[in-house]
C-alpha cells in the first residue's frame, strides 16, 4: 500500500525541469522504482528530486510544528517535505506536475495544447504493476 499525490504545487519545478518531466519526491525506494517503471512504460516522464532532511529546517514553525512556506531556496523540496510531514511514515510519493499539467502548444498526439492529463497513464501503469 502507498499514497501517491499529484499537484501543481510549485511553479519552481518548471525552473528546475522545464516542461520535460514532472518532479518526483518520495520516502520509499520501492515506490520510487515502481513509479520510475510506470514512467518509462507510460511515456510520462518523472525526475527524482532531493528530499534531504535539511529541507525540513526552513519550514519548522515558531507557532506550530511546521509552516507552509520555507522561502525561495530549495522551494520544490521544502514544499514536498511539508507534505511528507503529514504522511506518518507510510510509503508516499508526490508528483509536482505544475510544469507539465498545461501545454501552450501541441507537442505530439499524446500532449495536446491545453490541459495535458499528465499522470493518468502513469497511475494506470502503476496500479497494474505495484
Amino acid at each position: 500500500k502507498a499514497v501517491v499525490d499529484l499537484a501543481t504545487l510549485t511553479g519552481a519545478i518548471g525552473i528546475a525541469l522545464g516542461t520535460q518531466a514532472a518532479g518526483l519526491f518520495d520516502n520509499n525506494a520501492d515506490l520510487e522504482a515502481a513509479l520510475m517503471g510506470a514512467s518509462a512504460q507510460s511515456g510520462e516522464r518523472l525526475w527524482p528530486m532531493p528530499m534531504w532532511e535539511e529541507y525540513m529546517e526552513p519550514i519548522k514553525g515558531d507557532m506550530g510544528e511546521v509552516k507552509n512556506s520555507g522561502g525561495r531556496g530549495g522551494g520544490v523540496s521544502t514544499s514536498a517535505k511539508f507534505i511528507e510531514h503529514f504522511t506518518e511514515g507510510y510509503p508516499w510519493a508526490h508528483l509536482d506536475i505544475a510544469n507539465v499539467a498545461w501545454s501552450t502548444t501541441e507537442r505530439d498526439a499524446m500532449t495536446p495544447k491545453g490541459a495535458t492529463g499528465f499522470g493518468v497513464r502513469l497511475l494506470v501503469d502503476l496500479a497494474e504493476s505495484y
